[in-house]
């Protein structure tokens, strides 16, 4: 039997995660590279100029659209790729070879610039760049995706161990902007890495270094990064002693709640990367993991803008059109 649902309810933003607008933007933005992609795979495989007129011979029965609108559903609910091959009536082969086309053309992308159309940030650089030209004062912080233990006997088992958590994880620096909405997402560390030393691995000392004027906001984790670059890397301050006078305690109480205030905006911008299903637990190859971690969607939270008075009310392109 086949089972095959109505494509305006499967592009509805409960199951793709983003408004009808976005996934409209997103339809206009990435259709062209991703016909270029298949017409070079087409002439890779011919070895030479096709023979027959444009148009002639089988076409797809997967169109672009489905294609986009069924990677988003496995990204945002995590179906397998069986059950969405019988909802868009196709094979299951199809849809994970969609599914990769896709995934590549979204981590391309970069993540977007607030009030910046068009403007991307794909590199840990371009943010600095851009916090320094505009003025940002950005917030770092690491989150951890639990994924399958390795199998028995491979080498590099233990890598994945999360102290913390005490579960197999890889881990993903994030920095987010005073509003919480995600500037860059970095490649995926093994677990047991120290937050600190992901990060450097990504050159954010060299960052450091470029970009003078650019302030971070970090916690204790960070407390190295703190120490090689003072006045740019902020972090908590150090608790006084306990022989220290009772002042300098309430002291450093406010200025760690101050600074924890200002540093929280980075928390929510991960809880928005865990509205995506796959990027709370994956149980799937450890390396195809970073793929879907960069497909460069802008989450909910990034779809706020300030009003007149200091609130926030929805972007336009997180409403929900019917």
């Amino acid at each position: 039997m086949t089972i095959k649902a109505n494509h305006a309810v499967l592009a509805h933003p409960r199951l793709t995660g983003i408004s009808q607008h976005h996934l409209a933007a997103l339809v206009e933005k990435l259709a062209r590279p991703w016909e270029a992609a298949v017409k070079d795979h087409q002439y890779q495989v011919r070895v030479g100029a096709r023979k027959r007129a444009a148009g002639a011979g089988a076409g797809h029965r997967l169109v672009f659209v489905d294609r986009l609108v069924a990677t988003l559903i496995h990204l945002r609910h995590d179906l397998p790729h069986a059950v969405l091959g019988r909802l868009f009536g196709v094979d299951r082969s199809t849809v994970t070879r969609a599914g990769s086309q896709i995934r590549v053309l979204l981590a391309e992308r970069g993540c977007a610039v607030p009030n910046r159309p068009g403007v991307r940030l794909p590199t840990l650089s371009d943010v600095f760049a851009y916090a320094q030209a505009e003025g940002v004062e950005l917030r770092l912080d690491a989150t951890e995706v639990q994924v399958r233990r390795p199998r028995a006997g491979r080498g590099g088992q233990r890598a994945f161990v999360a102290g913390k958590k005490k579960q197999d994880t890889m881990k993903a620096t994030v920095v987010a902007d005073h509003r919480g909405r995600t500037l860059w997402t970095g490649f995926l560390r093994p677990g047991r890495m120290h937050d600190a030393t992901a990060v450097r691995l990504e050159g954010i000392d060299a960052c450091f270094r470029h970009f003078s004027e650019v302030e971070v906001l970090l916690d204790d984790g960070y407390f190295g990064l703190r120490r090689d670059h003072p006045g740019q890397a902020i972090t908590p301050p150090r608790k006084p002693n306990r022989s220290a006078l009772p002042e300098f305690h309430e002291r450093w109480k406010h200025h760690r709640h101050t600074h924890s205030s200002d540093r929280i905006t980075v928390e929510h911008a991960l809880a928005d990367h865990k509205r995506w299903k796959q990027l709370t637990r994956w149980t799937h190859r450890h390396e195809n993991l970073p793929g879907h971690r960069r497909t460069g969607l802008r989450p909910h939270r990034e779809h706020l803008k300030s009003t007149a008075d200091g609130a926030t009310t929805p972007h336009p392109l997180s409403r929900t059109h019917s």
